[in-house]
């Protein structure tokens, strides 16, 4: 499944770019599509966050992202990192004092607000109190009379001057000099660059296997051992889970050798706000094709085969070889160079050296799965030798392992 994200720079009096605005797109044609916008934002998080991952997208640069009044007021942001994202207030959103409220709460987090489009409306009152939570303000140049903007730039120049202000859909080297001269510091539009879509192949995910995953996060002793247990039948899970990881910046030199791991790196609260953003995105009835289930069901074969193994030659860390099977056919499943994708995942160093090719203690593992899995005896035999399985259990391990795959598959 493709996904796409649109990019657009914003810059200062330098014209160095010091931020990004992300767009939410469905497709290649860079304009909004008439979605709802409390998914356009929901899908937007998950695709730059999770599925390209957001140092990719912005490079280590604050993004500027619109968000509703309904995922303002209702904390749907705790998830977020305030160093990597502004939050825009879209302009349609009723100046109250419950927002201000809730503004205040973000602001106490460690967020950045933008009003977006904004032009001042004589029928709100409490503008000041509003004003003292905001640190950006953005105009359209295009949408925006010389004197709409003159009563803005005023109000914020003389009582607030602790807001920057963003000159948005400038178009020409003398809208951008008059925004200069008005005193703005932040600029955007056509005159620098055109939005830019990024595109990228996202693991289509089990809806049923999420939904079984939310049912564990919501005991109030979640166990760890079988929530890890779920979460290695979700391909596309496991692999956002280390993405989030890689991204955040509780991030650690750790380097991560089973999901146990993982989930205790990010911790159970801040798993359990991203899986309901990820259920919520997912239950649009979005299809797989029947390659992605192909590659999806051998990924889970090899990963099965080799826990198995490693288990049978008491490998204390047969965790590790799990991830081995799960992530061997990673670069397929995301139609990127595996190089580009390890550098984002961080596993351990055993791990990336398997799945990149190179020969380690756990390759033979991996390669006797890969066997087992075409049902090839002239590999089967003299890799199971190896391992030292003997030939009357490898069909049983066979059956046993299709079985739990296709149960990972139920309902999908």
């Amino acid at each position: 499944m493709e996904v796409f994200i649109g990019r657009q720079p914003i810059f200062n009096i330098q014209e160095e770019i010091v931020a990004y605005e992300l767009l939410y797109r469905n497709n290649n044609v860079n304009n909004f599509p008439q979605v709802d916008s409390d998914t356009a934002t929901i899908d937007l998080l998950i695709n730059s966050f999770l599925s390209i991952g957001i140092q990719e997208v912005t490079y280590g640069k604050p993004s500027f992202i619109n968000f509703t009044e309904n995922l303002i007021m209702q904390g749907a942001l705790d998830f977020l990192d305030p160093g990597q994202v502004v939050i825009e207030l879209l302009e349609n959103i009723p100046i109250t004092q419950g927002l201000i409220e809730q503004l205040k709460i973000l602001k106490n987090k460690g967020f950045k607000l933008a009003l977006d489009d904004f032009v001042m409306d004589e029928k709100v009152l409490i503008y000041d109190e509003l004003f003292s939570q905001i640190d950006y303000i953005k105009i359209d140049f295009l949408l925006t009379t010389a004197a709409d903007r003159l009563e803005i730039e005023n109000k914020i120049k003389a009582r607030f001057p602790h807001i920057k202000l963003l000159a948005e859909k400038v178009e020409s080297r003398e809208q951008y000099e008059i925004a200069k001269q008005a005193g703005y510091s932040l600029f955007q539009g056509y005159f620098f660059e055109e939005p830019q879509i990024l595109t990228a192949t996202d693991i289509p995910a089990n809806l049923f296997q999420y939904f079984q995953i939310i049912s564990l996060l919501q005991d109030d002793e979640t166990n760890i051992d079988l929530l890890a247990e779920n979460i290695e039948r979700e391909i596309s899970l496991s692999y956002r889970l280390l993405k989030l990881i890689n991204d955040s910046t509780k991030r650690t030199n750790t380097k991560v050798r089973s999901i146990k791991q993982a989930i205790l790196l990010i911790g159970l609260m801040e798993l359990r706000k991203w899986v309901y953003l990820l259920a919520m995105r997912e239950s649009d009835g979005r299809k797989n094709d029947d390659i992605f289930k192909e590659l999806m069901y051998a990924s889970l074969f090899r990963a099965k085969v080799c826990e198995k193994c490693a288990r049978r030659n008491y490998k204390g860390n047969f965790s590790e070889y799990f991830l081995v099977g799960l992530f061997s056919l990673i670069d397929s499943l995301l139609k990127r160079p595996m190089n580009t994708i390890v550098s984002q995942l961080p596993l351990s160093e055993n791990i990336l050296e398997t799945i990149t090719g190179e020969n380690t203690e756990l390759t033979p593992y991996l390669q006797f799965s890969i066997a087992l899995n075409k049902l090839d005896w002239g590999n089967i035999t003299p890799l199971a030798a190896e391992l030292n399985i003997p030939n009357d259990e490898i069909l049983l391990m066979y059956k046993e392992v299709r079985i739990w795959v296709e149960e990972a598959f139920i309902m999908k």
